[in-house]
C-alpha cells in the first residue's frame, strides 16, 4: 500500500485490521465532504463531538485524513495548525462497525506525522476518551497551555460553560513546554474547567 500525507509516504505496512478491506488512507479531496458530515455529524448528533457544517468542511478540507475501506468512509481526523509550533487534532471520528480495530491509532499516527513534517513541537486535543490518546503518548493538560485560537471553538460549542472535555497534549520535540510557555498573555486563555459531579 502506498500511503501518502503531505508528500511523504506514512505507515506502509502498519493498515488497520479491519477484515477482507482494501483499506486507503489520504488527504481529503472535496468530494469526501458529504460522507465527512455524515459521520461527524452522527457522533454530533449524540452529543459527542461538535456538528460541523459544509461550509466548515470545504473550508477546513486541507485539515483533514480519511481512511477508506474500500469505497465507504470508516475513518477521519484533522490536524489544525494554531500556532508556527502547535496544532490539534480535531473530527477524530471512526465508524462504530470498526472500532477497536486500529482504525484511530491509524489516523492518529498519520496526524502526527504529518505534523512532524510540517515542523510542529505539539499536537493537542479535547476529547472524552482522554485513555485513548494516552495510550498514544498524549498527556492530560491544563487547558491554560493551549492556544488562544482554540478558545473561538469553544465559543460555539453548545457545553462552552460546562465543559466536560478533557484536553490532552503530545510534545513532538523535547522543548516543546517552553516553547508552549509564551510570556504574551494574549496568545493564552484560560478556558473554563469542567465540572465535575
Amino acid at each position: 500500500m502506498s500511503s501518502f500525507i503531505a508528500d511523504a509516504q506514512v505507515l506502509a505496512g502498519s493498515e488497520p485490521s479491519v477484515l477482507g478491506t482494501n483499506i486507503t488512507i489520504r488527504k481529503s479531496m472535496m468530494r469526501d465532504i458529504p460522507a465527512l458530515l455524515n459521520l461527524i455529524n452522527s457522533y454530533a448528533a449524540q452529543g459527542i463531538m461538535l456538528p460541523r457544517t459544509e461550509f466548515e468542511i470545504s473550508e477546513n478540507i486541507r485539515d483533514f485524513t480519511v481512511v477508506y475501506a474500500g469505497s465507504r468512509l470508516i475513518g477521519c481526523g484533522a490536524l489544525h495548525f494554531y500556532t508556527p509550533t502547535s496544532g490539534e487534532i480535531r473530527s477524530l471520528a471512526v465508524a462504530p462497525d470498526v472500532k477497536k480495530q486500529g482504525v484511530g491509532v491509524f489516523l492518529i499516527e498519520a496526524l502526527e506525522k504529518e505534523a512532524v513534517h510540517n515542523g510542529l513541537h505539539a499536537i493537542f486535543a479535547f476529547t472524552y476518551v482522554a485513555e485513548f490518546f494516552r495510550k498514544l503518548g498524549f498527556q492530560e493538560v491544563d487547558r491554560g497551555l493551549l492556544p488562544l485560537k482554540v478558545w473561538k471553538d469553544c465559543l460555539s460549542c453548545p457545553k462552552f460553560q460546562c465543559c466536560d472535555e478533557i484536553a490532552v497534549l503530545k510534545a513532538l520535540r523535547d522543548d516543546t513546554i517552553s516553547a508552549l510557555s509564551l510570556n504574551s498573555s494574549q496568545e493564552l486563555v484560560q478556558l473554563p474547567h469542567p465540572k465535575r459531579a
